[in-house]
């Protein structure tokens, strides 16, 4: 069957985060930076929570690049990080065994810069018979423009765009399922922007859920007379 006609599981998915580094960071302008974080943060969880296989790579740490933030880190504490030269990871022995050793053949691609470190392994791994999925608003680019054009590049060669919340959704799919359900609308309330509010209304006001976060307080303050 056409791959493009399927949609990905978490049973046959997983999930690579490539350089989200300090030194790729600076260099991001097609998307606001904290937004960045908070997406790929978001997407690392969820992937957690549905017990996704995930690599982790960055690039020449200690010589140019910095430590992958704390924020994916925390995430997967104790995990391997997949450390090269190359600026492309499918040139890396250690990263094609990685992806290798997920099982998988649906990959979700995230990382910076999309028109290098996500463009260049997603070409060839789709060459290789994997199902690209790329994730847009975890990925960063150096200018709007390289963003596009990495964009228009992939999809050109196969892959499929798509955005952190639709991604994470695939992921669950049935609202019938349980099993992940509290934990996912936590991790949504907490950080999925507009949709989290939403959650946290639907929860308090419709459903009469208490507030899960503490009310605020309204303090008077005596005028001067």
């Amino acid at each position: 069957m056409n791959p493009h006609h399927q949609l990905f599981t978490p049973e046959n998915s997983a999930v690579v985060f490539i350089d989200h580094q300090p030194q790729m960071t600076f260099g991001v302008a097609n998307i606001d930076r904290a937004s960045l974080i908070n997406n790929v943060t978001l997407l690392a969880k969820v992937a957690k929570e549905f017990n996704i296989p995930t690599v982790l790579t960055a690039v020449e740490t200690e010589s140019f690049s910095g430590y992958i933030w704390p924020q994916l880190l925390d995430v997967f504490p104790g995990q391997e990080v997949v450390e090269r030269t190359s600026m492309n990871s499918w040139d890396d022995e250690g990263f094609r065994n990685a992806i290798k050793a997920t099982g998988r053949k649906n990959i979700i691609m995230t990382g910076l810069w999309t028109e290098v470190c996500v463009t260049w392994p997603t070409i060839e791994m789709l060459g290789e018979g994997y199902n690209i999925y790329v994730v847009e608003d975890c990925c960063g680019a150096t200018s709007p423009a390289a963003q596009e054009a990495a964009l228009s590049r992939m999809v050109q060669a196969g892959a499929v765009r798509l955005t952190t919340i639709p991604a994470l959704l695939e992921w669950q799919r049935d609202w019938a399922k349980r099993e992940h359900y509290d934990n996912l609308m936590g991790l949504l309330k907490g950080q999925a922007g507009a949709y989290g509010v939403g959650v946290e209304y639907a929860y308090t006001m419709v459903h009469k859920a208490p507030q899960s976060a503490i009310k605020p307080q309204i303090v008077l303050k005596k005028q001067p007379h």
